[in-house]
């Protein structure tokens, strides 16, 4: 073979593994590897115009109406002028090729903006400043903080301590948790980009004795709430990181790397590093990827892996599947018909003139000659084709430059539209698509992420309970609990300097009891202050940056920074605190592990008087196990307080605590670390001591902290449910975490007869539990399948038919769970227990786990889908479905490039869908209905005047008429209704969500409305041909002159078809603007203008052959029996159609006629929306538990590996042991450690004890 066939073969083979060496481009060219250059355009300057054409021809339609203007160049078929044709073809591929020109334009912007970045690349033996596109694979290059990163690279080294990187990852995958990687910790193994937290835990052996727990490093969180961040950590190998910024050593790496080929998995990597003689392995923790940004870290090197389309991201990308309507696939099914039924009309006419041509073609054989060999049925033959031509105007080609002038006109409302303007990020909302406007207005079934997309991501510290009483609510003098507003008084911290003042709290006397030394309340605090693995940054002196793992944790250590107990440091052994003014050392002991199991974190320190504590805080239902049974009491009322935290939509912990004996923890201690170095049965022996240690617990209280949910969120979940939209919540967060928040935002309600959570274990289980869910909606279910026939010509897989549960029910699913239901053999299980539920979540999911979601539906549910979400992880979501819509938010804009429209908030998604997609969904269907009607009319004449006319292809209409019909005549006003025309505004769509749903089940514009616009054209052509014909026939003028001549019938027949039409398309508007009757009056007066124009002596003169029909406008039109023809025909084509819709609306009248009953009645001035009262739940029966932590950063913390800054020096006014009042001046003494405060606190005198505050004393046994 050539040398030549052997270069095209390796091209073409499939890269099973990467090589590369470091600073040999030499070497690394001989793989052909891609260079780091992207390409998303589809032309150039040279191929714009044949591509362009290629693809537009592909298309059926331009296709045919080429076909159409073949046909017309052939002298003996055509009996139209060639322009009739050419014109709208051309006006057609020029708008098409305008748009697809403008599109790519910005293609290229954008691929040029990103290809010409600079970066600092190690080329002999010096950094250069190269672009993007002209890096390589093997090439070593500089970052610098706050950069981009370039391509897919192997960290080298960095500025940092051990050769650690901060990057943010927003741009890829959206993930709003704070992660740290490293190279020689087992522990964040699950953790990986493109979902949110979602594999299950791993553990590994963990050098210090005493720890097996969580920890990570973020970026700054503002203190006053906890905003999840998406800086994550990667570390390079010690042997890379030693080369450090030295470019000699750097230019002398030739190091190798084997590794696998380019994937579009981010969270993996599989490779080795040969250097030096030594093999090294390669992870993801190692890798940066093109996406990510720089953060926090001053300067980094990498060796580029994958450059330009072989990178993650790019692999990631993909190209966008062509999404299509509902309408347009209705639309190519109704244009197959239309054109079999076009052949058959041609047929029958053909047939009708080869039997004219034997039976009378032979008497006019002196008047018509024939030309030799001319027979009747090469008559018939051309006929049919000259037939082809004339009644092409079934599908007239304007009708696509129509259909795409008016997507693109109700894309322009979204983006202009203010009051989806979110003015805090000056973001408007954006249609990104112009193809789909009227899909929005069919939409069933929505699928939603959580985080970021009905949550803000942020926490805030919202009410508390201590020692049985409740904190958070305020009360006015009668008692009555008030509303917190923005304009409610705050708590006012200054007594503390190490507050943030920008922390809001509401309730004054929690600060007051704080101030009154509250043992309780300070133990409260202390434990929140101690019992967590967040980290803290001290820049300067007072300024505190919180940088925590999870944000519940950072929403709470900052709640008790405020309330005067301040973490401020910590090493592996120790917690600095300050306490009420007053510096104290706590030593670290030990952190027992938390996850999801558990749902519990623990921590064992010893005071500065040397005194052992274990602090514990998690979910109601664990702890409460563990508590001792002296805390019956106030467990029950701190249990009325979490029902009604958890009926407000809030998250909860419990917080507990023990005192232990020195003795035993200096046992139990040594078997702790006997068990943590086991190497078999690790995992159970450990939580074997933890359950052990972690019992007899004594109740302190619980703290509720809200999840905030962007404005809106609750209100329009309940518009979209109202409208029969079911919204699916899929999450990559935690199954409490997501009931949570469903519960919050009205997805799940306490009125529910029932919430399942499907946790199966197995196919079986899984497919058991779904059974049995559905057995309890509906009891007389049956076990076969229930399928709807098919519904279209090129459906292959059957649809599953809805089935209705016996109340309101909700499902919530785990991702392992799921994946079992997702196999072929349970899917259908899920998906009919699934929608007959009100409202779905499905927690833990992946990134495919959510398309497969969105596909299962698709594949079985004749329903239009919608997902959004805000992240790259919801990426997959979002093409999956027929329209993706992108939040463009916190999480980059991976979502929002790939989606089709995009906002800022989900509260926009109710304007969306219930006021743009339905008017879209409306104008679409009056305008194909109207369309559709006034061509077939139009096209029907033809055919009935084919019989008066031989059958010879006569057209009926003047040439002129044919071609400016649709261009001119009726094309404004048909866009003027389909622009501006609206059954009702904005406001009664919203007091009125159910007039949606008649779009969901496709009322307006089925094959059965087409069918019906076709009978009702058939109709109007007859009245149009005949009515017409027999006004004319034997008919003379007042002068006594005939005026039953051809061109005469013509001009009459075609204004009785436009007065029709008009009228016609006045009934079918709703809302009359003066630009809608601008332009109906405007195309009647164009249409009497032009005619007279075309029709007088000087064109005729000028152009005989090309205007015949002189003074035929001013002979015909100036006599009255013309004028009492048109209007007769004119009201015997809307009598039919005004009869049906009075008895129709008189006998069973539409949502939509009650509704515009409802506006004429309110006489215009339709009254305010109602606005949903805020419903205050006092009870609950569920657990209000949610803790979006993760397991294993114990180790991280008490190894102190990855505590990067030592804190500031601390002023010496703070002493570190003892309890001193210097530098603080409380109401009262200090308060001392002791939880239950009896041995080193006396209350003071004139401090009343409140019963809730007896709750502690009286179960404690007296001294």
């Amino acid at each position: 073979m050539s040398f030549f066939g052997l270069d095209f073969i390796k091209k073409k083979e499939r890269e099973l593994e990467r090589k590369l060496r470091a600073n040999d481009r030499e070497y690394n060219l001989i793989f052909k590897y891609a260079t780091n250059a992207i390409k998303t355009s589809k032309y150039n300057f040279f191929t714009f115009l044949p591509l362009n054409l290629f693809e537009q021809f592909q298309r059926i339609a331009n296709a045919y109406f080429l076909f159409l203007l073949v046909l017309q160049v052939i002298p003996q078929i055509s009996s139209l002028s060639w322009f009739t044709t050419v014109v709208p073809l051309v006006l057609v591929l020029s708008v098409t090729a305008a748009k697809d020109a403008t599109d790519d334009i910005n293609r290229h912007r954008s691929d040029n903006h990103v290809n010409n970045r600079k970066v600092q690349v190690l080329i002999d033996r010096k950094l250069r400043n190269e672009k993007w596109m002209d890096v390589q694979v093997g090439d070593i290059i500089k970052l610098e903080n706050n950069q981009f990163v370039t391509a897919d690279l192997l960290l080298l080294s960095s500025s940092e301590p051990l050769n650690l990187v901060y990057i943010e990852t927003a741009e890829l995958d959206g993930l709003v948790c704070i992660e740290l990687s490293a190279v020689n910790v087992q522990i964040v193994h699950y953790l990986f980009c493109t979902c949110n937290s979602l594999s299950p835990f791993c553990s590994g052996s963990f050098p210090h004795p005493s720890a097996h727990l969580l920890f990570s490093s973020s970026s700054i969180c503002p203190p006053v709430f906890i905003r999840e961040t998406n800086l994550k950590v990667r570390q390079a190998l010690t042997v890379t990181g030693d080369l450090g910024d030295d470019i000699e050593r750097l230019a002398d790496f030739n190091g190798e790397v084997r590794c696998e080929p380019p994937n579009n998995r981010l969270d993996r990597f599989k490779g080795t590093l040969t250097y030096a003689d030594q093999k090294y392995p390669l992870d993801n923790e190692k890798i940066l990827l093109r996406g990510c940004t720089l953060r926090n870290t001053e300067w980094c090197f990498g060796l580029v892996l994958f450059g330009g389309p072989e990178t993650k991201l790019m692999q990631n990308c993909g190209k966008s599947t062509f999404k299509r309507t509902s309408i347009d696939r209705l639309m190519n099914v109704l244009v197959l018909c239309i054109f079999g039924f076009l052949a058959f009309m041609c047929t029958i006419l053909a047939i009708g003139n080869y039997v004219w041509e034997l039976n009378e073609g032979s008497n006019l054989t002196a008047f018509l000659p024939r030309q030799n060999g001319n027979d009747a049925a090469l008559s018939a033959f051309l006929t049919f084709w000259s037939y082809v031509i004339i009644l092409n105007t079934l599908v007239p080609i304007s009708l696509y430059v129509s259909v795409e002038i008016i997507r693109l006109g109700n894309s322009f409302y979204i983006d202009w539209d203010s009051k989806m303007f979110y003015t805090r990020n000056n973001t408007p909302a954006e249609a990104r698509t112009t193809t789909l406007n009227e899909e929005l207005g069919q939409i069933k079934y929505v699928f939603s992420d959580k985080t970021g997309t009905l949550t803000q991501n942020i926490m805030t510290f919202n009410k508390c309970s201590i020692n049985g009483k409740c904190y958070g609510d305020i009360y006015d003098y009668t008692g009555q609990r008030l509303d917190i507003t923005e304009h409610t008084e705050t708590v006012d911290f200054s007594f503390n300097t190490l507050a943030d003042p920008r922390f809001v709290f509401h309730d004054h006397a929690l600060v007051e009891a704080v101030k009154l030394e509250n043992p309780e309340v300070h133990a409260f605090f202390r434990l929140l202050a101690l019992c967590h693995t967040v980290m803290v940054e001290e820049k300067k002196e007072g300024e505190i940056f919180y940088q925590a793992q999870s944000p519940d944790e950072g929403a709470l250590v900052t709640a008790a920074r405020n309330f005067g107990f301040v973490f401020r440091s910590r090493t592996p052994d120790s917690i600095s605190i300050v306490e009420m003014g007053q510096q104290c050392s706590y030593e670290l002991l030990a952190i027992l592990d938390f996850n999801n199991i558990r749902k519990r974190m623990s921590v064992i320190v010893r005071s500065p008087e040397g005194k052992l504590s274990l602090y514990c805080k998690g979910a109601d239902t664990i702890v409460y196990e563990r508590l001792h049974q002296s805390c019956s009491k106030m467990m029950d009322v701190t249990t009325e307080h979490l029902n009604e935290f958890a009926g407000e939509g809030l998250r909860t912990l419990v917080l507990a605590y023990k005192d232990l004996d020195e003795e035993y923890f200096s046992q139990w201690k040594q078997r702790h670390h006997q068990a943590s170095t086991e190497l078999e049965e690790r995992e159970s022996k450990l939580d074997q001591l933890y359950e052990e240690i972690e019992k007899d617990l004594l109740l302190l209280g619980a703290t509720a902290i809200e999840d905030k949910l962007q404005d809106g969120v609750p209100q329009t979940i309940e518009q979209l449910s109202k409208a029969d939209i079911k919204i699916w919540v899929l999450t990559g967060d935690k199954q409490e975490t997501a009931e949570n928040i469903g519960y919050s935002c009205n997805l799940l309600r306490e009125e529910m007869k029932e919430v399942f959570v499907i946790s199966g274990n197995s196919s079986e289980d899984v497919r058991q539990e779904l059974r049995n869910a559905r057995m309890k909606m509906k009891p007389d279910v049956v076990e076969e399948s229930v399928f709807l026939p098919e519904r279209t010509l090129s459906q292959r897989v059957k649809t599953v038919a809805d089935e209705v549960a016996d109340g309101e029910y909700g499902l919530v699913i785990n991702g392992h769970s799921l994946a079992y239901a997702l196999d072929h053999s349970t899917e259908l299980e899920l998906l009919k227990t699934a929608c007959m539920c009100k409202a779905v979540i499905c927690c833990r999911v992946t990134p495919l786990q959510k398309a497969q979601v969105v596909e299962l539906v698709k594949k079985y549910k004749q329903a239009v889908t919608l997902a959004i979400g805000d992240g790259a992880n919801d990426v997959s979501m979002i093409r999956a479905a027929h329209i993706g819509v992108g939040i463009s938010g916190q999480e980059g804009m991976q979502a929002v490039l790939s989606s089709d429209y995009s906002f800022a908030q989900f509260r926009f998604l109710q304007r969306l869908l219930l006021v743009h997609g339905r008017w879209s969904y409306l104008r679409m269907c009056k305008f194909l209905r109207y369309f559709f009607y006034k061509n077939f009319t139009f096209t029907f004449v033809h055919f009935w005047y084919a019989f008066f006319c031989g059958f010879s292809a006569q057209t009926v209409y003047d040439e002129w008429f044919i071609t400016l019909y649709n261009l001119m005549y009726t094309a404004l006003p048909v866009l003027g209704m389909s622009l501006f025309d609206q059954d009702v505004n904005d406001v009664w769509s919203f007091e009125h969500p159910q007039l949606y749903i008649p779009g969901q089940l496709n009322l307006y514009f089925s094959k059965r409305s087409f069918f019906k616009c076709a009978l009702h054209s058939c109709y109007s052509s007859l009245v149009l041909f005949f009515i017409p014909y027999a006004a004319m026939y034997n008919t003379v003028r007042d002068d006594g002159k005939d005026v039953a001549d051809y061109q005469s019938f013509a001009l009459l027949t075609q204004t009785c078809l436009l007065f029709a039409v008009s009228i016609q398309l006045g009934l079918e508007m709703s809302y009359w603007t003066a630009v809608n009757t601008f332009f109906v009056l405007g195309s009647l007066a164009i249409y009497f203008a032009v005619t007279f124009t075309m029709y007088s002596n000087g064109l005729f003169l000028a152009l005989p052959s090309a205007f015949p029909f002189v003074g035929i406008g001013r002979n015909s039109l100036q006599q009255p029996n013309v004028w009492l023809t048109i209007l007769l025909t004119s009201i015997l084509c809307v009598l039919p159609v005004v009869t049906y819709r009075f008895l129709l609306m008189q006998l069973c009248p539409t949502i939509n006629d009650k509704v515009m009953f409802k506006v004429r009645q309110a006489k215009a001035t339709p009254p305010p929306p109602t606005q949903r009262a805020r419903i205050r739940r006092t009870s609950s029966r569920r657990s209000g538990y949610a803790f979006s932590h993760a397991q294993g950063y114990g180790d991280l913390v008490t190894s102190g590996r990855f505590l990067r800054r030592p804190a500031v020096s601390r002023s010496t006014a703070l002493t570190h042991m003892g309890r001193t009042t210097s530098g603080f001046s409380p109401m009262g003494r200090s308060a001392g450690y002791s939880p239950t405060g009896r041995p080193q606190n006396i209350k003071a005198p004139d401090v009343e004890v409140t019963s809730l505050q007896m709750y502690r004393t009286i179960s404690d046994p007296v001294p």
